[in-house]
C-alpha cells in the first residue's frame, strides 16, 4: 500500500461522512491500492442508511458514491463527504438536525490520529484536492493530520462539526488553498499569523466559534481574499486598518463580537468591490461623514448598536436588497425618507430599535418585513402584494387590523406569515379573510381584539398555525375552521370563548391551547385520535365528566422522544431563505413560558372533572407535565406511575385522591415539581420523593406523615421511643456527650442534605429552550 492510500484511509477513518455521487468521465479503472484502502475504511464505519452500498470490489471505485478520480492517473483526488439535513418547506421539523442517516465511526475516543498511526507524519497526500467533511459527527481536537494533506489542495470544509481546540500555531503546507471553512465548531484561542501567509486564499470562514483576542492584522496580507467571515466569536479590540488592504473583498462579516473603537469611512474606503457588510458590536462607535459617498454598492447590510445619526451613506446604496439593523438607538430620521428607501428592499429586519414612528401612512413592499420590538406606533401600515412575511410583533400599534386585511389589492396576495402579537390592536376580527388564502401562520395574540371568530377564517385551507390567545374574543369556535385540516397549532387561550370543546381537529395538530375560557361539556373522545398531539391545555374552563380512558392512543405521548419538537416551516426565496419557528405558551413548573421546543403536556386543571384517573394515563411514557389540580377526582395513584419516566412536573392538588403515595415515585429521576396538597392521601411519604420538595407539596393531607412534614409516622415514633426511667437515670452523666453529638449531627445533616439536594437539582436539570414574553 503506497503512502497516498495509507493516508487516505486514515483520514477517512476518523471522519463521519456521507457522499454525493461523482462519476469518472473516462473509461479508467481505480487504483487497486486506493480501492483496498477505501474498503478497509468502510469496515470501520456505521452506515445506517446504506450510502456506501455501491462500495464493493466488483465495481470500479471511481464510480463509487462520493469518490472522484483523476482522469489520467486514476488516483482518488476528491472525497465529497458532507452530511446535509435539508428540511422541506412547510413541514414540521425536529429540535435539532437529524443526522441519523449520516455515517459515523465505530471508535471516536481520543481522536488523536498520531497516537494510533505514528507513521502518518512521514506520509503525503499527493493527489487529494478537495476535502469536504461538513455537517458530520466529527469530534476531536483540531485534526493534525490536515498538515499532511497535499500542498495542492484547494478546498477544506470542516464546518458544523465538533472540533474542540485552538487553531495550530505552525504553518500547514497549504500554499494552494483557496477556501478554508471551519465555521460552527468549538474553536477557541486566537487567529494564528500563518493564516495571513495563505496567499491564494479566497474564502476564510471562522464564524460561530469561540475565538478571542484581536483580529490578526496578518489577514491584511490575503490580497486574493473575497470572503472574510468572522462573526459570532469573542474577538475584541478595534477593527484592524489592515483589512482595508483587501481590495478584492466582497464579503466582510464581523458582527456579534466584542469589538470596540470607531468605525468610519476610513475603514471601508478602499473596499471598492464590497457587496456584503456586517458590523455589530456594543463597543463599536459608527462615525461616518454625512457627505461620504462609498466606492461600493452593497447588496447586504447588517448593522447593530447604531447610535446618534443613521449612517447617511446607506441611502446611497441603490443596489441594496437586504437590510438588517438591530439594538440601535438611532432616530432613523427622516422617517419618510427611510420608509421610501425601504421599498427597494427585498428583505428588511429591524429588531429592538427605538424608532418611535407612526406607521399609519407607511406602505411596505419588501418580500420579508421583520419589524420586531421597535416601539412602532400609530395605525397598522398597508402592504403590497409583494409582501410574503409581515412580522410586527411587540410594538405599540393600535386600531383595527382591517387596514391591512380589507384593503383592495390589484394583485393576488402572497402573504404567508402574519404576526402582529403584543400590540394594542382593538376592534373585531375582520371578516375579510377570504382574500388571504395564502396565509400559513396567523398570530394576533396579546392584543385587545373582541367579538367572534369570523366564519371566513375557515377559507384559509393552507393555515398551519392560528394564535389568537390573550384577547377578549367571545362566542363559539366556528365549525368552518374544520376546513383548516392542516393546522399544527391552535391557540385561543385566555379569551371568553364558550360552547363545547371543538372535536374536528385534523391528524396534524400538535398543540391545542383552549385554556382560560368558558368552554363547558365533556372532553370529547375524538381527542384520542390526535396521534401527533403534544400540548393539551383545557385548563380553567367549565368542563365536567370524566377523563377519557383512551389517551394512550396519542402516539407522541407514549413515545419517549418526539422527532418533531419544533413546529415551523422554511420559505425559500431567490438568494435567501427564512425559517419560521412557532411557539406556544405553556404553564409548567409554576411559570408560563413560550416554548419553541414543544413538550408533552396535559393540563386539565381548574375544571369540574370527576371520577378516577384512567389506567392508560400511566402508559404515557413520554409525558413531561401532568396537571389535574382543582377538580373532583378520586381514587388512588397507581404504582404504575413509575412508567412516566419523562415526567418533570405533576400537580394533583385540590382533589379527593386517597390512599398512599406510591413508593415507586422515588424512581422518577426527572421530576422537579410535585404538588399533592389538599387531598386525602395517607401514610408515610416515600423516601426519596421529598428531595427538592417542601412541606407545601403535601400539606392539607391529614393522614400523611414523614419528611418534609413535621408529623412523625407512628411506627417511626415507636422505634425512637426510649425508656423514660433509663433516660432520666443516664441524662446527667451523658449530657456533655449528647450535646457534642447533636452539634455534630446538625452540621453533618446540613452539609449532607445540601449535597443530596444539589445532586438532585443537577440530575433533574433539562435543557428546554424557552422564550419569556
Amino acid at each position: 500500500m503506497d503512502a497516498f492510500s495509507i493516508e487516505l484511509f486514515l483520514l477517512c477513518f476518523l471522519c463521519s461522512i456521507t457522499f454525493n455521487c461523482v462519476m469518472c468521465s473516462l473509461e479508467i479503472h481505480c487504483n487497486e491500492k486506493d480501492m483496498n484502502t477505501l474498503l478497509h475504511f468502510k469496515q470501520g464505519l456505521i452506515d445506517p442508511s446504506g450510502v456506501l452500498s455501491s462500495w464493493f470490489p466488483k465495481l470500479d471505485c471511481c464510480e463509487w458514491t462520493g469518490v472522484k478520480c483523476d482522469d489520467i492517473t486514476a488516483r482518488v483526488t476528491e472525497l465529497y463527504l458532507p452530511c446535509y439535513t435539508n428540511r422541506p418547506q412547510l413541514v414540521p421539523y425536529g429540535d435539532k438536525d437529524d443526522k441519523s442517516h449520516c455515517l459515523s465511526e465505530l471508535h471516536l475516543v481520543g481522536c488523536q490520529l498520531e497516537n494510533i498511526y505514528p507513521f502518518l507524519e512521514y506520509a503525503n497526500f499527493t493527489s487529494l484536492q478537495v476535502l469536504n467533511l461538513a455537517h458530520n459527527h466529527f469530534v476531536s481536537e483540531f485534526p493534525t493530520w490536515l498538515f499532511n494533506l497535499s500542498s495542492g489542495i484547494s478546498l477544506i470544509d470542516l464546518s458544523q462539526n465538533q472540533i474542540h481546540s485552538q487553531l495550530p500555531k505552525t504553518l500547514p503546507c497549504f500554499r494552494s488553498l483557496k477556501s478554508l471553512v471551519l465555521s460552527r465548531n468549538y474553536l477557541k484561542g486566537t487567529i494564528p499569523d500563518w493564516l495571513g501567509q495563505l496567499e491564494q486564499l479566497q474564502e476564510l470562514d471562522l464564524s460561530y466559534n469561540f475565538l478571542s483576542g484581536s483580529i490578526s492584522t496578518s489577514l491584511g496580507n490575503l490580497s486574493s481574499l473575497t470572503i472574510l467571515i468572522l462573526e459570532s466569536n469573542e474577538f475584541n479590540g478595534s477593527l484592524p486598518d489592515d483589512l482595508g488592504k483587501l481590495f478584492n473583498l466582497e464579503t466582510l462579516r464581523v458582527a456579534t463580537n466584542s469589538l470596540t473603537g470607531i468605525v468610519s469611512e476610513r475603514n471601508l474606503l478602499s473596499l471598492k468591490n464590497l457587496k456584503e457588510l456586517s458590523l455589530s458590536s456594543p463597543g463599536l462607535n459608527f462615525d461616518f461623514d454625512s457627505e461620504w459617498v462609498p466606492p461600493f454598492q452593497l447588496k447586504h447590510i447588517r448593522l447593530g448598536y447604531v447610535r446618534n445619526k443613521f449612517p447617511a451613506w446607506v441611502f446611497k446604496q441603490s443596489s441594496l436588497k437586504y437590510l438588517t439593523i438591530g439594538d440601535s438607538t438611532t432616530s432613523f430620521e427622516p422617517l419618510d425618507k427611510f420608509w421610501k428607501f425601504a421599498t427597494q428592499l427585498e428583505f428588511i429586519s429591524l429588531e429592538r430599535n427605538t424608532i418611535n414612528g407612526d406607521m399609519s401612512n407607511v406602505v411596505l413592499n419588501s418580500k420579508v418585513v421583520w419589524l420586531v420590538g421597535n416601539n412602532l406606533g400609530g395605525g397598522v401600515p398597508r402592504i403590497t402584494s409583494e409582501v410574503v412575511v409581515l412580522h410586527l410583533r411587540n410594538n405599540s400599534l393600535s386600531g383595527s387590523i382591517s387596514t391591512i386585511l380589507c384593503q383592495i389589492m390589484t394583485n393576488k396576495s402572497n402573504l404567508v406569515h402574519l404576526n402582529m402579537a403584543y400590540n394594542n390592536l382593538s376592534g373585531e376580527l375582520t371578516d375579510c379573510w377570504k382574500n388571504w388564502e395564502s396565509l400559513v401562520l396567523i398570530n394576533l395574540g396579546h392584543n385587545n381584539l373582541k367579538g367572534k371568530i369570523p366564519n371566513s377564517m375557515g377559507s384559509l385551507s393552507n393555515l398551519r398555525c392560528l394564535s389568537l390567545g390573550n384577547n377578549m374574543l367571545s362566542g363559539e369556535v366556528p365549525l368552518s375552521l374544520k376546513e383548516c385540516h392542516n393546522l399544527w397549532i391552535f391557540d385561543v387561550g385566555h379569551n371568553n370563548l364558550s360552547g363545547v370543546l371543538p372535536s374536528w381537529f385534523g391528524q396534524n395538530i400538535k398543540g391545542l391551547k383552549l385554556g382560560s375560557n368558558q368552554f363547558s361539556g365533556t372532553i370529547p373522545r375524538q381527542i384520542c385520535q390526535l396521534y401527533s398531539l403534544m400540548v393539551m391545555d383545557f385548563s380553567s374552563n367549565r368542563l365536567s365528566g370524566s377523563i377519557p380512558d383512551c389517551l394512550h392512543n396519542i402516539t407522541t405521548m407514549v413515545a419517549n422522544y418526539a422527532s418533531t419538537r419544533r413546529v415551523g416551516f422554511i420559505l425559500n426565496f431567490p438568494g435567501f431563505s427564512i425559517t419560521v419557528v412557532t411557539s406556544i405558551q405553556i404553564l409548567i413548573k409554576g411559570n408560563e413560558l413560550s416554548y419553541v421546543d414543544l413538550m408533552n403536556v396535559i393540563d386539565l386543571s381548574n375544571n369540574n372533572l370527576y371520577g378516577n384517573v384512567p389506567s392508560d394515563v400511566y402508559m404515557l411514557t413520554g409525558l413531561q407535565s401532568l396537571n389535574l389540580s382543582h377538580n373532583h377526582l378520586i381514587g388512588t395513584i397507581s404504582e404504575e406511575i413509575v412508567n412516566l419516566k419523562s415526567l418533570e412536573s405533576i400537580d394533583l392538588s385540590r382533589n379527593n385522591f386517597s390512599g398512599q403515595i406510591p413508593s415507586s415515585m422515588s424512581n422518577l429521576h426527572y421530576l422537579e415539581v410535585l404538588n399533592f396538597s389538599f387531598n386525602n392521601f395517607m401514610g408515610k411519604i416515600p423516601s426519596g420523593t421529598q428531595l427538592g420538595f417542601t412541606e407545601l407539596s403535601y400539606i392539607g393531607n391529614p393522614g400523611l406523615c414523614g419528611p418534609p412534614l413535621t408529623d412523625i409516622c407512628p411506627k417511626d415514633e415507636e422505634l425512637h421511643r426510649t425508656n423514660p426511667a433509663e433516660e432520666e437515670e443516664e441524662e446527667d452523666d451523658k449530657f456533655e456527650i449528647y450535646s457534642w453529638f447533636y452539634m455534630g449531627l446538625g452540621i453533618g445533616f446540613a452539609v449532607g442534605f445540601w449535597g443530596v439536594l444539589v445532586s438532585a437539582i443537577f440530575f433533574n436539570r433539562r435543557c428546554n429552550r424557552a422564550y419569556i414574553h
